[in-house]
């Protein structure tokens, strides 16, 4: 198939990012840090994930083959306006809370169908002080929510990120595309078909624990209660239980996990490196653990590798990677095994999505991992980072 790939992209005169060109990678990573994604655009992609792009205040979604077909041939495709869904976080997030967590508790407020007919935009102060690779983080797993795209406002945050990228415009023409950019901000007085506000505060570290994202739960909480469920919903999450293997009143902390997997489209940036290497810095992998750090680049490999970061992760007695996409989906060999339970801060827990039919994927962010290989359990990413003082 990539030879198919490689030789339809020579025959077209398409651009190809190939492994000899130091700049493979997944999609949604090397599009933004090449500096192809720009505010405005519209991005389709073959891939569900590639609401990533929202983060710049694109119009970024998956599409199926034979439209990936309709769009390389005619520019245009057919889709109906959605709705769009303002979703505020105010406040400030505690320690140990991440980009991951905030959009896992969205999920989990709204739910995996919430979103369906909307867009999102993602608004207030959490989200203006993100840096752009938490941005994406979130947009990422818009899909997740069911939304057809999500995005956040590009602001000043987005032109310093892409100011000097290789595909960004020129400096003489880069102010005036800033304007252009800054111009497709939602207006201070525009409306929408709905709008959620949610407390930073509120927001603890956060896991899935059943078989879709909007399945999560605080680590310092219990499974939610069968009780808790009614309708369709119900039948999800006695399947969720069954699957899963919980009781009611089981806490997600202390859940004892075979594979920890750092990496993917979600977190698998330069950022989400920098913060787990912070708590595998306190420890070693656990005697029972396999551990995976994969960047999402080759751009992300070298900045972490000149930064020593590959060093702390081996010394910490994980493994090292090339760029990919690897355990989020079950890429070559890595996958679970039988009934492993991996913590990972991929996007989906899906059943079979790592690989194995009967494999359990607990999601959770970057640094959450780190601390759960460490401790070979799901455990509190706060308490490690506190036990081992600054670093």
């Amino acid at each position: 198939m990539m030879c198919e790939i490689e030789k339809n992209c020579r025959e077209h005169g398409i651009r190809f990012f190939g492994p000899e060109t130091g700049d493979q990678g997944i999609v949604h990573i090397i599009g933004p840090e090449l500096g192809l994604t720009q505010p405005g655009m519209t991005i389709a992609c073959g891939d569900s994930h590639t609401s990533t792009h929202g983060a710049f205040g694109a119009v970024a979604f998956g599409i199926g083959t034979s439209q990936v077909r309709d769009v390389l041939a005619s520019q245009c495709l057919v889709m109906h306006r959605p709705k769009v869904r303002r979703i505020e976080v105010d406040g400030a997030l505690g320690p140990g809370v991440y980009a991951k967590d905030v959009i896992l508790h969205i999920i989990g407020r709204l739910g995996v169908e919430g979103g369906v007919g909307y867009g999102y935009e993602y608004a207030g102060s959490v989200f203006e002080k993100m840096s752009m690779e938490e941005r994406m983080t979130v947009c990422n797993m818009s899909i997740e929510g069911g939304a057809r795209c999500g995005y956040v406002n590009p602001d000043q945050t987005t032109i310093e990120y892409l100011r000097g990228r290789r595909f960004a415009p020129p400096r003489d023409d880069f102010d005036r595309a800033t304007r252009w950019w800054l111009a497709m901000a939602s207006d201070a007085d525009a409306s929408y078909d709905d709008e959620v506000a949610l407390v930073a505060g509120e927001i603890a570290p956060t896991i899935t624990w059943g078989i879709h994202p909007g399945h999560v739960v605080g680590v310092d909480a219990s499974i939610p209660s069968l009780r808790a469920f009614d309708g369709d919903e119900l039948a999800v999450a006695r399947d969720a239980y069954d699957y899963m293997g919980w009781k009611e009143g089981d806490r997600i902390a202390g859940t004892k996990i075979d594979v920890a997997f750092i990496g993917s489209c979600t977190n698998g940036r330069i950022s989400d490196l920098r913060e787990a290497a912070r708590v595998a810095r306190q420890g070693r992998v656990a005697a029972n653990v396999k551990a995976l750090v994969v960047p999402g680049s080759a751009e992300v490999a070298r900045q972490a590798e000149a930064e020593g970061l590959h060093e702390v992760f081996r010394a910490a007695g994980f493994e090292w990677r090339l760029p990919g996409c690897s355990m989020c989906l079950a890429m070559n060999p890595d996958k679970l095994r039988g009934r492993q339970v991996c913590a990972s801060s991929s996007n989906r827990n899906f059943r079979g999505r790592q690989g194995s039919p009967s494999g359990r994927t607990l999601l959770m962010s970057p640094a959450m991992v780190a601390a759960a290989a460490i401790e070979g359990a799901v455990t509190d990413v706060r308490d490690v980072i506190d036990r081992g003082g600054p670093s």
